[in-house]
């Protein structure tokens, strides 16, 4: 039995006004004001999609976007904790505003990062080991029998990765980059054979 899958992104960590920085592996923030009304603003997206399972990232900002999704369902599932859904390390550009980001890698750099998922030069991950995780958990999602759909709320850094693990690459139509927004989902079909299928990318409700 086929299964749809969920990925979202959090909401976001900053507020107009503040001072935006690359928030990765190593910068537990919680949801801003903003960010909280974007998991709201899911949660309402989400209320009649009976979701039989939940994973999420253990950052702050992951788990309190799932909490909202999840209390908005008539019967939740009990949300789980993947570790590797956490967030990519940035490196000596962790919690740095992107204009220093973009100083030390250039935008070119960054362009390739949105697009093919290139790592930049002193970004601490794996791509390999994140897409061989991403398919594990399709793995045994498909093993264990799971009616669907699954709800999976992570990062940015990590969310592309589920993409190229199926091979796969958002369209024109889907805005044609890996990154995921705050508070934006994709959404994909998952076969009996772990064949992983996109429906939607960037969806922000």
């Amino acid at each position: 039995m086929a299964v749809d899958l969920y990925i979202v992104r959090h909401g976001n960590t900053f507020d107009k006004g503040d001072t935006v920085t690359r928030v990765g592996a190593r910068t537990d923030l919680p949801l801003s004001v903003s960010g909280t009304a974007q998991a709201g603003a899911l949660a309402e997206h989400f209320k009649d999609i009976a979701f039989t399972q939940a994973i999420a990232g253990p950052l702050k900002r992951t788990r309190q976007t799932a909490d909202a999704i999840l209390a908005a369902q008539a019967s939740p599932p009990e949300l789980e904790i993947g570790n590797f859904l956490r967030e990519i390390d940035y490196g000596p550009d962790e919690n740095q505003p992107e204009d220093a980001v973009i100083a030390r890698i250039g935008q070119n750099a960054l362009d390739a990062w949105e697009r093919s998922a290139t790592p930049p030069p002193g970004w601490r991950f794996d791509p390999v080991a994140i897409e061989g995780q991403w398919q594990s958990l399709f793995a045994k999602l498909v093993k264990s029998g799971t009616p669907g759909p699954v709800l999976i709320v992570t990062s940015n850094g990590i969310a592309r990765f589920a993409l190229t693990a199926g091979g796969l690459k958002p369209d024109a139509s889907q805005q044609d980059t890996l990154k995921l927004k705050t508070g934006a989902y994709g959404r994909f079909t998952l076969s009996d054979d772990a064949e992983l299928t996109l429906r939607d990318w960037n969806v922000r409700p």
